[in-house]
C-alpha cells in the first residue's frame, strides 16, 4: 500500500501570532525574541524581515544592522503552546497518527483516513482552511508518499500554500532537487558535496552507493537512499526526551572564569535541577554538559558521562570549554543533563508497588 504523509508547517508561527494579536504590526518587518539591549537571539521573523537577510537564531544586534526598522517583540510561549494544542485538535479530526516536530510543525499519516474521499491533497487543504478559520493563522503543507519528501514539499510554496508529490512524480522531483533541500544537509555539507560534483538529486542517482558510502560514510548512504525515493520511516506518535538544559545570554560579555562559575552554580544549575525534577522521577542522568558561546559567536559544548548533579564536574567541563575559547569573552553560558533512554528499573519497581 502506498502511504500518504502530510507535513504541516505553520508560516512564521510565533511572529504571525504576534501580528494577529497586534494588527499595528501588519506589513512591517517583525521578529520575536531577542532583547531590547540587542544582546538576545531571534526565535523567528516574518517574511518581510527575511527579505533583508534576517533569519531565526540570528543575534538581535546583527538583525538590526541588516534591517534597522525591524520591530523585535518578546515571545509569549504560553500563548504559542495553547495555540499548538488547538492546532493538534484540528489534526485529530483526520488521524491519530501525528508526529509533532515542534509547536508549529508535524507529520500526519492519513493513509487510512476516509474523509475527503481519502484524498491527502484535499485533507491538507481542509486542515489549512480550518486553521485559518479557527485561529486566523496560515499554514503550508507538503503531501508525499514518504516523510522526507513531504517535509521538502511543505517548503515549496510557502507561505500559505501546499505542494503535492504523487508516487508517479517522485523520480522527476528528486532528479532536479537541490541536495540542500534535504533536512540535515546544511551550508557546509552542501559546499562539500558540490565540490565533489554533487548538487542535485540526479548527481547522486548517477553514482554507485558503495562509492558514496566510501567517500561520505553514513551521509553518503542516506543521500543515496533518499535520492532513490527510499524513506521507510513511520510516523512516531510519542518521543522520549533525551536531555534537559538551561542557558542564558549575558547583558555584557564575561571574561572572568570565576564569575562564570559563580553564575553557573548559583543560577543555572539550580534552574536545571528544577526543570529536571519531573523527568528524574522515572529516569536517570546519563551525562552532564556545558555549552559556551563566545563573543565572536563561535560555540563549544563539553560533556561527561556522569549519573548525578555534581558542581565540580560542571566546573571541569566549563574550564575545558573556556580553554577552547583561547581567552575570548563569553556571551552565553548553558548547562544540561542527558537522560537515560529507558526509565530506571528501580524507579519502575517502586512505582509498581
Amino acid at each position: 500500500m502506498v502511504k500518504k504523509f502530510i507535513h504541516i508547517d505553520m508560516d512564521a508561527f510565533f511572529v504571525s501570532v504576534e501580528i494577529r494579536d497586534n494588527p499595528a504590526l501588519a506589513n512591517k518587518a517583525v521578529a520575536v525574541g531577542g532583547k531590547s539591549d540587542r544582546r538576545g537571539v531571534l526565535s523567528t521573523c516574518n517574511y518581510i524581515a527575511r527579505q533583508f537577510g534576517v533569519h531565526s537564531a540570528m543575534a538581535t544586534s546583527i538583525a538590526l544592522q541588516k534591517c534597522p526598522q525591524l520591530i523585535v517583540v518578546p515571545g509569549r510561549m504560553d500563548v504559542y503552546k495553547q495555540i499548538s494544542v488547538q492546532i493538534r485538535a484540528i489534526f485529530e479530526k483526520y488521524t491519530q497518527l501525528i508526529e509533532p516536530l515542534s509547536l508549529d510543525e508535524a507529520f500526519l499519516d492519513v493513509t487510512d483516513c476516509k474523509l475527503c474521499n481519502g484524498s491527502a491533497t484535499l485533507i491538507a487543504e481542509q486542515i489549512r482552511q480550518e486553521i485559518f478559520e479557527e485561529l486566523n493563522l496560515t499554514a503550508s503543507a507538503g503531501i508525499a508518499p514518504n516523510k522526507f519528501l513531504a517535509k521538502i514539499a511543505s517548503d515549496e510554496n510557502k507561505p500559505n500554500g501546499q505542494c503535492v508529490i504523487t508516487p508517479e512524480q517522485v523520480a522527476a522531483f528528486i532528479e532536479k532537487m537541490p541536495l540542500n533541500k534535504i533536512p540535515g544537509v546544511g551550508k557546509v555539507t552542501f559546499e562539500k558535496l558540490k565540490a565533489n560534483g554533487l548538487e542535485f538529486g540526479r548527481d547522486v542517482i548517477a553514482r554507485d552507493k558503495s562509492e558514496l558510502m566510501h567517500k561520505f560514510g553514513k551521509l553518503g548512504v542516506s543521500l543515496w537512499d533518499k535520492c532513490q525515493g527510499i524513506d521507510n520511516r513511520e510516523v512516531v506518535t510519542s518521543r522520549v526526551r533525551k536531555s534537559v538544559g538551561v542557558e542564558r545570554t549575558f547583558a555584557q560579555d564575561i571574561h572572568s572564569k570565576e564569575e562564570l562559575s559563580d553564575y553557573m552554580i548559583g543560577n543555572l544549575i539550580p534552574e536545571l535541577k528544577k526543570r529536571s525534577e519531573l523527568y528524574l522521577k522515572t529516569r536517570e542522568i546519563s551525562k552532564l554538559g556545558v555549552k559556551v558561546k563566545f563573543k565572536d559567536f563561535h560555540q563549544t559544548t563539553k560533556e561527561f558521562k556522569y549519573h548525578s548533579f555534581d558542581e565540580s564536574v560542571f566546573n571541569e567541563l566549563l574550564n575545558d570549554a573556556l580553554i577552547r575559547g583561547e581567552g575570548k569573552a563569553v556571551r552565553l553560558l548553558g548547562v544540561h543533563i542527558g537522560l537515560c533512554d529507558e526509565p530506571d528499573e528501580h524507579h519502575q519497581f517502586e512505582l509498581a508497588i
